[in-house]
């Protein structure tokens, strides 16, 4: 995947999830779940994605870039689902297939199914960071962790 596709995906990520790039490509996962999401939406619905995004990227007013991704892309019929399905891969881990209307009227992959890409996917979700824990079984907890209570996330804390 070219590396001007890939800042793209990496800027739109930011723009959906509010995690840095520094933090997103700490993952290591956004090349896969770039390649994941244009196997699952095509070639071509990926591209348009990107465009789109491209053009609102370029916005300087960040709430009104805020307006136009819910406007030009989450109430979009192509490319709603799909941009909420790569917000929930960052987020859990898991894709979540994409409905079977969306893939009759606009193509995309005939295997997509719920799928976790890999087993980083877990382990990497923006969920653990944003509640302020590690996974379970997964990461260390800490120095002492059990020694001191549970810390409580600000809601109104920006991350």
């Amino acid at each position: 995947m070219p590396n001007v596709q890939l800042d793209t995906f990496t800027a739109l990520s930011v723009a959906l999830t509010g995690f840095s790039a520094f933090h997103l490509r700490g993952t290591g996962l956004v090349e896969i779940y770039a390649r994941h999401l244009a196997d699952r939406i095509g070639a071509d619905a990926f591209d348009r994605l990107l465009e789109t995004f491209a053009g609102i990227d370029a916005i300087a007013d960040a709430g009104e870039r805020k307006r136009a991704i819910r406007h030009s892309m989450l109430s979009d019929p192509c490319l709603g689902p799909p941009v909420r399905s790569l917000l929930k891969l960052w987020y859990v881990g898991v894709w979540h297939a994409l409905p079977p209307e969306w893939h009759d009227r606009f193509g995309g992959a005939l295997d997509d199914v719920d799928t976790v890409p890999c087993a980083a996917s877990y382990t990497e979700g923006l969920l653990w960071p944003a509640i302020g824990t590690n996974p379970a079984g997964v990461k260390a907890q800490g120095y002492a962790m059990w020694a001191r209570p549970p810390r409580i996330p600000n809601p109104n804390q920006e991350i």
